[in-house]
């Protein structure tokens, strides 16, 4: 299971990565602590126009794969599954222009740069990236940094959830996990998740079993990941505290990030032998808060730097609206296999096994 969870969070951690490693010395660094460095209001505008895409494809991959049937189990029955979504970034939100997202006069495209055009997290990993001036409060250029390249167009998403029945034709779902350690520097990640659905058919039906056409039903599904890691972002190299600097102490500086979704599906399907399709048309909502807390060094001046506490605030409701699935379910013996698609702007498909009865 932690080998699962460890994938679970390769987009997270990359994109952590890229935004928090730590870049010294005077040359042209490539991460953003370069620009926590110099001003903490762009450096939210810049981290949440970098990353949209991963809020947005990791909002849908938790609201995926919760069922694919409205059949419901007998009581105490379970299944155990493991499925991995991946949600499509669409070209729209593989790039931004650097220039149209009101940064302040501290951060500006030098002008011997070659695009104003910078990649978010799904766009490219080859093309130029826009060079950024760091400025004081006189306008002369304290430092520069290259904003990152991107990392990946598809953003994956995998569960683990079960299944168990209970009375009156209600599942119960459960996706949990205790927080996971990543590696030395990766952070530490964990997951909590329930769902409830009922087959609302049943209800009109009675003991009139065989007379069902179809199962249709109701689900309510919630999940929430918190992430959490530490970082190092030390001072420019030479450079001294500005007078009246209130602290040098960057030991507490650290990432706290929550990934929330919201889904309410009705869902149709039907058992023909051991292969049921089904079609769900709901309502999903997934909510981003992601913040870089604790203490760090802002250039301030040509050889000094200030110190600011808790510099990137982001919470956003990254996804809201309709959405639907169609796909299917194949029932061999105690062994499960599970298929869907989902249409929209993000594109996404979702795929897995399981095993129960």
């Amino acid at each position: 299971m932690k080998k699962i969870y460890i994938f679970l969070t390769v987009a997270i951690f990359a994109f952590m990565v890229s935004t928090a490693n730590a870049q010294n010395g005077n040359g042209n660094g490539n991460g953003f602590d370069q620009l926590i460095k110099s001003s903490p209001g762009d450096a939210t505008k810049l981290v949440q126009n970098f990353a949209e895409p991963l809020f947005k494809g990791f909002g849908i991959g938790l609201n995926s794969g919760w069922n694919n049937t409205a059949k419901t189990k007998k009581f105490l029955h379970f299944d155990l599954r493991i499925t991995a979504n991946v949600a499509q970034v669409p070209t729209s939100g593989q790039s931004f222009d650097v220039t149209k997202i009101g940064l302040s006069n501290h951060v500006q495209v030098d002008p011997s740069s070659t695009t104003n055009l910078a990649p978010t997290f799904a766009g490219s990993k080859s093309d130029p990236t826009p060079l950024m001036d760091i400025k004081d409060n006189n306008g002369n250029t304290i430092g520069q940094f290259n904003m990152p390249n991107g990392v990946i167009q598809y953003i994956p998403a995998p569960n683990i959830q079960l299944t168990v029945g209970l009375l009156k034709n209600t599942d119960l779902t459960i996706r949990t996990t205790p927080n996971i350690s990543i590696g030395s520097n990766g952070g530490s990640v964990g997951m909590i998740g329930f769902g409830i659905k009922h087959d609302i058919i049943q209800d009109f039906l009675g003991k009139a079993k065989v007379l069902k056409p179809f199962d249709l039903a109701i689900a309510v599904n919630y999940n929430r990941i918190n992430y959490s890691a530490t970082l190092n972002v030390q001072p420019e190299f030479g450079t001294l505290p500005a007078p009246g600097n209130s602290s040098s102490d960057f030991s507490n500086q650290r990432i706290k990030g929550a990934f929330t979704g919201v889904n309410v599906q009705a869902i149709i399907s039907k058992k023909l032998l051991f292969f049921t399709p089904f079609l769900s048309v709901g309502y999903q909502s997934a909510n981003t808060a992601f913040n870089l807390l604790g203490n760090y060094p802002v250039s301030s001046n040509v050889g000094f730097y200030s110190t600011i506490t808790d510099p990137v605030h982001i919470s956003e409701n990254s996804i809201s609206g309709l959405r639907t699935d169609i796909g299917f379910q194949l029932n061999l013996s105690v062994f499960r296999i599970f298929a869907s698609y989902s249409p929209g702007q993000y594109q996404s498909a979702n795929a897995g096994i399981g095993f129960g009865f």
